[in-house]
């Protein structure tokens, strides 16, 4: 009951509209909405009248909306706990389609992740995206690849991106083919299984200088580690690939802007702001 006060408060403001404003409306005295607004508590009687002129559910006023919210989060926490392991990801993903919705401002309906698999062909892919000041999202619904990528607004864009970072330096690596079918290779298998430059050699038909000079740029961002063995005499050294999901979502991505994604499902576009600014 203390907290309807301040729920007054707060939504008179959100209305913009002075107490003196509410307290006509209501057919009360100004200083009456001053006293709730300082702990005071409306007469029962008043409750409809209030909810009514903001065009909210009486339960709101007494904060059960928050109730039922932290009871939302914790049927959702347990749905997923209870769900087979196998099948996590596919719950996870239809409660990022229901955040996606959300962030629109406005109810949809129904209409599943598996609902849109199956009403388009198996080769054809459904977008969604969210561009607001405060965020962005991304978001791959069906057929061809599912994603979701939720970027909250961040404050210092120099500080987060550009920072002792050497993109550039990367991105050459990356526009090398040989590198990149390397990386595409090592990622195409079992990342327990030892090797040596001779593999690579073999699998993407490169010198033996070349399979080195990748394997130490490999080395240089921690994507595998080395170490030896004594064969016949003789300390040979060998290596395993450490792989990052970070490569899977750079290609995402990457084929976004090669590829620019359409149909969308869904586009909010509200964004006024640079993206790095």
């Amino acid at each position: 009951m203390n907290n309807i006060g301040l729920n007054i408060s707060i939504l008179r403001k959100e209305k913009g509209i002075t107490q003196e404003e509410l307290a006509k409306h209501i057919g009360i005295s100004a200083q009456a909405v001053s006293k709730w607004e300082n702990g005071g508590v409306p007469d029962i009687e008043l409750l409809p009248k209030i909810a009514d002129y903001f065009e909210i559910p009486i339960d709101r006023l007494f904060d059960r909306d928050a109730m039922q919210y932290k009871e939302y989060n914790t049927a959702f926490i347990k749905k997923i706990i209870n769900t087979p392991e196998k099948e996590r990801f596919k719950v996870a993903f239809e409660y990022c389609w229901d955040i996606e919705r959300a962030l629109t401002g406005h109810d949809f309906g129904d209409g599943s992740i598996k609902e849109y698999a199956n009403a388009i062909e198996k080769n054809q892919q459904r977008y969604s995206s969210m561009l607001y000041d405060q965020g962005f999202t991304r978001m791959g619904i069906a057929n061809k690849l599912q994603y979701f990528l939720l970027v909250p607004e961040t404050e210092n864009k120099e500080l987060a991106f550009f920072d002792n970072i050497d993109y550039c330096e990367l991105f050459k690596q990356l526009s090398d083919k040989d590198f990149f079918k390397a990386l595409v290779f090592l990622n195409q298998r079992d990342s327990d299984k030892s090797f040596t430059p001779k593999l690579l050699e073999k699998n993407i038909d490169i010198s033996e200088e070349k399979a080195k000079a990748i394997i130490s740029v490999l080395k240089k961002y921690k994507l595998i580690f080395s170490d030896f063995i004594e064969l016949d005499d003789e300390v040979q050294e060998y290596f395993r690939f450490s792989p990052t999901p970070s490569f899977v979502a750079l290609l995402i991505f990457a084929r976004e802007i090669i590829c620019p994604p359409t149909p969308f499902t869904y586009y909010f576009q509200y964004r006024n702001k640079p993206y790095l600014l």
